[in-house]
């Protein structure tokens, strides 16, 4: 009889402990643009993900702040960034007037985007998602850690091989024992406000907020407020109202909170206030989807955060001339932008790559940051904000650390060019570049080859943008080329003294330098490539050996023969031979 008792209660002790501790390779606290990006691609590497978001939905900044007119990165539909633009276009293309180009400025309503983002995870293998699930304590288990989350009420540890910090604040990282570059923790937010057009005989006037100064508005009956509200205009007669966010911020220190976000709560209460009053449209009320007492989104906006101590720091040089500095980290990229900061002239700022080491925290293994709390200067910060260009980073933080989990192994080790080509197998962008599409079939060849830096980005002005191109037809210089080959390749000293190739690189330069490269029989070599060269290679040009190498003809035959991309390279971009 004690036996029969015994055993169903030693099953029942079993499933209870088990029921205590969680066990992933990769756990992400924050379900903003980034933590959402990099648990799905960490779980589509094919390692047990788990993503915790304290908040009710998916999606941080663009959802719960409601920062959901996306301009950023429209020209760079990298991977998960790419995957989301399409599926909001695809859920809003049957309205009248929405714009479905594909680089068009994605408009959304904050709960319809995250709608998607929990759709589109709920489709993928190897990922748990759990909202309104706090966390309340970090400890270092091993080479891994341990977090305490809340389920149901209840205390539960989690168990992860590689902790991700997807919150706006690192505020996972400090609590692990991050360092961080500003002491006084300094914190910019605003708050936004979802207008609704409720027709024009409505009356949607809000009480006027405490504090209320209508002189702190007064500089928008000099602006054109119609033209305003279409730029930020959403679906369903719907206004993404933030245009006080970088004049009128408050500051404070993270913590003194509460009256941080009563100021700049207040301070968006005030601008609504002025809007339906001074400026008489009354009609547009505060949009009820956050079911919030104020009607507001239950999160701000943060604009600015501590930096994270990391394994590099990436400062404006990296982005206005990345190939003109002794740390070449562009060649270590995980992300990209076209995003300029506020008040930024178009013909200074170029569209850019962002590092891995960036990401990596000094002196705490698999810990991996994301968001405002990166290792970048302030300047550099003001770009990288916003969501569409952290998604498109979230996806490389998501390739490191499952590559940490997978490779058993720690930050300390990364192997940089096994997780940019996990980025690339998943269409994720290593370089900016608008010239050449993704269904281009040179498209990761010249990926590879550019982020090497054997052949470098071109800077065009389109419109109020500086976009990276790659000019597929024009001709290679000698010039460019030859302080990376002398770098990559040992034997390339002697075969420029021996060749001594002129101002433009000849198609049969660059099959002499193969043939040396490779050991192969120079006869042997021009026949192959001669009969592969538009069916195998699919290039246009003429098989012309005394004329200038197009630099698409030079990207697909050196990424194929010469492989610059195997070339190992260090965190600050170093190439190690």
């Amino acid at each position: 009889m004690i036996k029969k008792l015994l055993l169903p209660l030693l099953c029942f002790v079993f499933t209870f402990s088990r029921a205590e501790t969680i066990r992933t390779d990769v756990l992400v606290i924050g379900g903003g643009a980034s933590g959402v990006a990099a648990a799905i691609q960490s779980a589509r590497s094919k390692v047990k993900t788990l993503l915790v978001e304290p908040g009710p939905w998916l999606g941080g900044s663009m959802t719960m702040s409601g920062m959901c007119v996306l301009d950023a990165n429209r020209n760079l539909p990298s991977g998960i960034w790419g995957e989301f633009h399409r599926k909001v276009t695809d859920y809003y293309r049957p309205r009248l007037g929405y714009d479905t180009t594909h680089n068009s400025i994605l408009r959304f309503e904050p709960y319809t985007g995250a709608d998607i983002l929990k759709k589109i995870c709920d489709t993928v293998k190897n990922l748990t998602v759990k909202l309104k699930t706090p966390w309340t304590s970090v400890k270092k288990d091993g080479t891994g850690w341990e977090v305490t989350i809340i389920v149901n009420g209840e205390a539960v540890k989690v168990n992860a091989k590689v902790l991700v910090d997807g919150t706006e604040t690192g505020e996972v990282a400090a609590k692990a024992g991050a360092k961080f570059d500003e002491d006084a923790k300094i914190e910019r937010i605003a708050w936004i406000a979802i207008l609704k057009d409720f027709g024009r005989n409505a009356d949607k006037t809000i009480q006027k907020p405490e504090g209320y100064d209508a002189s702190a508005y007064s500089w928008l009956k000099r602006k054109n407020i119609r033209q305003m509200l279409r730029a930020v205009s959403i679906p369903n007669d719907k206004y993404m109202v933030d245009w006080d966010r970088y004049s009128n911020n408050s500051a404070g220190t993270i913590t003194n909170k509460e009256e941080l976000y009563k100021k700049a709560k207040l301070h968006a209460l005030g601008l609504v206030y002025y809007l339906q009053t001074d400026l008489g449209c009354k009609n547009l009320g505060l949009d009820g989807q956050f079911g919030t007492p104020d009607n507001l989104p239950p999160a701000p906006l943060v604009l600015e955060s501590r930096h994270v101590k990391g394994a590099v720091r990436m400062v404006m040089d990296d982005i206005t001339k990345p190939y003109d500095r002794e740390s070449k980290l562009y060649r270590t990229t995980i992300g990209v932008s076209d995003a300029a900061p506020a008040g930024a002239q178009a013909n200074e700022f170029p569209s850019y790559t962002i590092p891995l080491g960036s990401i990596v925290v000094n002196d705490l293994d698999n810990v991996l940051v994301t968001e405002k709390a990166l290792s970048v200067t302030n300047e550099v910060n003001n770009s990288t904000m916003y969501p569409s260009v952290q998604m498109t980073l979230g996806q490389g933080v998501g390739a490191t650390a499952a590559f940490c989990a997978f490779f058993k192994t720690t930050t300390k080790h990364l192997r940089v060019r096994l997780i940019q080509g996990e980025i690339l197998d998943y269409k994720g962008y290593l370089m900016p570049i608008t010239d050449i599409s993704q269904k281009d079939p040179h498209w990761r060849a010249i990926q590879q080859v550019c982020a090497t830096g054997l052949l470098k980005g071109v800077q065009k002005t389109n419109g109020d943008k500086i976009e990276i191109h790659f000019e597929p037809g024009d001709a290679v210089s000698t010039e460019e080329i030859k302080p990376f080959l002398l770098e990559l390749y040992t034997r390339a000293f002697l075969w420029f003294n021996k060749e001594k190739p002129g101002d433009k690189f000849t198609l049969g330069n660059l099959l002499s330098l193969i043939s040396d490269y490779t050991l192969t029989d120079p006869k042997t070599l021009q026949l192959h490539l001669q009969k592969a060269w538009t069916t195998q290679f699919k290039l246009a040009g003429t098989f012309d050996l005394n004329r200038p190498v197009t630099r698409m003809e030079f990207a697909v035959l050196a990424n194929k023969y010469l492989n610059p991309f195997a070339k190992t390279v260090d965190l600050s971009g170093r190439v190690i031979n």
